[in-house]
């Protein structure tokens, strides 16, 4: 073998060079593989937060964990959840040291973008039934005509009952459809602007178009289809005033790409960081400091309302904790650190303007530390200390992750945020960790696998970590 010139060796002493995954653990394939079979399993069955927190549980049930009970104490390596409104979890392993040295915080979110039926969806129209919508989150309109999608949710019932609500995911069911012109007549359409090319109430789904046989009635064709779905499901129009029903999109997780690498799937965002940090939370024993693993809600639309971040469930808990151990909550607080589990943009080779390659993630480069986030100038953004980041990046170095750094686009291109900063401002100490992607908020997202399954191994790591 050829001897490393001075010039060599004196670059790898101080120069910082992001390897692929593939190249520094090529014996992880398999493993990683397995990993992402589960995930991808997982994915399919939890495409909303209600259906993800309702998976969730069935993995800690089965894994021993009980109803959290502010009255019970527990010891080391016991193991409880708390579900927020069946729309936000809260998992817990009990640590060795007292809420007083800290807890270890993991939070990810599991709302992801998509279209939401009115309050009163259904109308007819040009001899169609249809239903009207309102997106969720940040998405790209366009991405969410002429494909098929399926409706996810739950009606609640005045008797207190609620039901579940799934079309369009089973082999024999129907789906839903919104159209879009076909090029022949999209001429006027083509001069708008592609934020403007599908507006907000172009959205609707296309959800029936034969009439009832009854000429005398009115509307026959809403008609028909209010009587198949109370049929089915018992329910009326009025009940969809008390409905919460998701339109995202009807297909399954897959493989993508000749070798398996990737995986084409919807709501990467974040379910991906929420089902690692599950992984993570499952497979933790006796931890030194008490985990926290949370789930929360409606981080695509700013993490308001009770089951966001932006609200008091978490940190009522984490008081609960600090009562549990006889400690004051501020102490608690001020020593306790936190991952906010979230994705960030992954380099696009056919899209590389928006990217400043220094400070971008790349796929299979393992996840993403995110110093902070915001928009032009770090507004509205975390940003993470000094020591904050060299904890974690010691801590994936000494767990032997792959690591890189990323920042959402260039400064004047691209911005965004997480959860990190609501829990900044109550003296923790926090920084975004997850999953690059490519085509994110799209109804078809992309991530590694090898990043996937060193997501889960980075939280693994902090769940478990003795310093």
């Amino acid at each position: 073998m050829k001897e490393k010139t001075e010039g060599q060796k004196l670059a790898e002493q101080l120069c910082y060079v992001r390897k692929p995954v593939a190249e520094r653990f090529p014996e992880l394939t398999e493993e990683c593989q397995a990993f992402c079979e589960e995930y991808k399993a997982f994915l399919g069955k939890a495409k909303t937060e209600r259906e993800f927190v309702c998976e969730a549980i069935k993995l800690l049930e089965q894994a021993g964990y009980t109803p959290f009970d502010p009255s019970r104490h527990y010891k080391p390596g016991d193991k409880v959840y708390y579900s927020n409104r069946g729309k936000a979890l809260m998992m817990t392993t009990f640590g060795r040291k007292t809420a007083a040295e800290g807890v270890h915080i993991n939070i990810a979110h599991i709302d992801s973008p998509r279209l939401d039926l009115k309050a009163n969806p259904l109308y007819e129209d040009g001899g169609f039934a249809l239903f009207k919508t309102h997106y969720y989150g940040g998405i790209r309109k366009y991405q969410w005509t002429a494909v098929p999608l399926a409706l996810h949710g739950v009606f609640a019932k005045a008797d207190g009952t609620v039901q579940p609500f799934v079309i369009g995911e089973e082999e024999q069911d129907p789906v839903f459809y919104v159209t879009d012109l076909l090029p022949h007549l999209g001429r006027e359409q083509n001069k708008r602007t592609l934020a403007e090319g599908i507006g907000g109430e172009e959205l609707n789904l296309l959800a029936g178009s034969l009439p009832y046989p009854d000429k005398e009635v009115s509307e026959r064709v809403k008609l028909l289809t209010l009587q198949l779905l109370h049929e089915k499901y018992g329910i009326t129009e009025k009940d969809f005033i008390c409905a919460e029903i998701e339109a995202v999109p009807a297909y399954k997780p897959r493989d993508l790409g000749l070798d398996r690498s990737m995986i084409a799937a919807y709501a990467h965002d974040d379910k991906v960081c929420a089902y690692t940090a599950l992984r993570a939370e499952l497979a933790t024993k006796t931890p030194a400091y008490t985990t926290v693993t949370c789930f929360a809600d409606k981080e695509e639309t700013g993490s308001d309302g009770n089951t966001g971040l932006n609200s008091e469930f978490l940190f009522q808990y984490l008081e609960y904790l600090a009562e549990h151990d006889k400690v004051p909550y501020k102490q608690m607080i001020a020593h306790t650190r936190c991952l906010s589990a979230d994705v960030n943009a992954g380099f696009d080779p056919t899209f590389p303007s928006v990217s400043e390659k220094n400070n971008t993630a790349y796929l299979g480069h393992g996840v993403v530390v995110t110093k902070y986030t915001g928009a032009g100038g770090k507004y509205d953004t975390s940003d993470a200390s000094a020591e904050t980041m060299a904890y974690f990046t010691s801590l994936l170095d000494r767990h032997q992750v792959c690591w890189q750094t990323g920042e959402l686009g260039k400064v004047d291109a691209g911005g965004g945020g997480t959860v990190a900063k609501f829990v900044a401002n109550r003296n923790i100490d926090v920084v975004d960790i997850g999953v690059p992607l490519l085509s994110m908020h799209a109804p078809c997202e992309v991530a590694s696998k090898l990043d996937v399954y060193m997501c889960y191994k980075a939280f693994a790591a902090f769940a478990g970590d003795e310093a």
